[in-house]
């Protein structure tokens, strides 16, 4: 927009990110589908949950470049807006739904008994989806204080969620045998840290970044976040499960065979 005071440089700059996720996405949903013949039948709920993820933040990439695309025209070295609205909402609706599957599928994957795997993915699932929704209200906001009422607000769930993953899950993480301890905990890590970075790109607005410099800052940022936090978190769950399908095979033995 006009007001944004967005530069032809910033518009092309978000544009190519948008455009970048949408042809990650799309390999890594095809890459997670594809491969889940690689691990055993335990371990194929994981992997096919990581394609759905990032099947559903492919299709709202996409959904996300349209607008972007429809909201700004480059007319004689000049961008203009068209006065279509950029719809950043989509972003929200993405999160509401993979937020909680992301945290699902590393529970999946940890194989855990079936009352720690219900309980603990529902409270998660539920905490996840309360944190997206405290969210949305301050993102849409102008003003900087109903910005840090509801940034603090989904602080809360995300607290929580840091505690259950580094307290709660410690024991269970202990259990695992010793060719995937450490990747569920870099997978854990993994989680925290890249979740960490979309309160930080939240507040950039409210840390004195205006104009065009704070939209592309935020919508560069999440993407960022939202590449790791799916794509490359995927591809470790991944890695997870199919050396879990090896040990519990034996060595030697192909994943897939015990699959049949």
């Amino acid at each position: 927009m006009d007001e944004l005071a967005l530069t032809v440089g910033q518009y092309n700059l978000v544009y190519n990110a948008f455009s970048f996720t949408i042809a990650v996405m799309g390999a890594a949903t095809l890459f997670f589908w594809l491969n889940r013949g690689q691990v055993t039948i335990d371990y194929r709920p994981a992997v096919t949950i990581s394609g759905l993820v990032t099947a559903i933040a492919l299709y709202h990439y996409f959904r996300i470049f349209e607008s972007w695309d429809a909201a700004y025209t480059i007319a004689d070295g000049t961008l203009k807006a068209t006065g279509v609205p950029f719809n950043d909402a989509y972003r929200y609706v993405d999160w509401l739904l993979t937020v909680p599957l992301l945290l699902i599928e590393l529970i999946l994957v940890m194989r855990l008994s079936s009352s720690e795997t219900w309980s603990k993915g529902t409270r998660l699932g539920l905490l996840a989806a309360v944190m997206i929704i405290l969210g949305y209200p301050g993102e849409v906001s102008a003003d900087p204080a109903t910005r840090w009422l509801w940034w603090g607000l989904a602080m809360i769930p995300f607290v929580w969620i840091v505690y259950e993953l580094f307290v709660g899950l410690s024991a269970a993480i202990k259990k695992q045998p010793e060719n995937v301890r450490g990747l569920v905990d870099t997978a854990r890590w993994l989680t925290v840290l890249s979740w960490a970075f979309y309160p930080v790109v939240f507040i950039f607005p409210m840390i004195g970044l205006t104009g065009g410099v704070a939209e592309t800052a935020v919508q560069v940022g999440y993407t960022i976040a939202d590449i790791v936090a799916k794509a490359v978190f995927g591809v470790v769950i991944y890695m997870i499960a199919v050396r879990k399908s090896e040990a519990e095979m034996g060595a030697g033995q192909p994943a897939a065979a015990a699959a049949k």
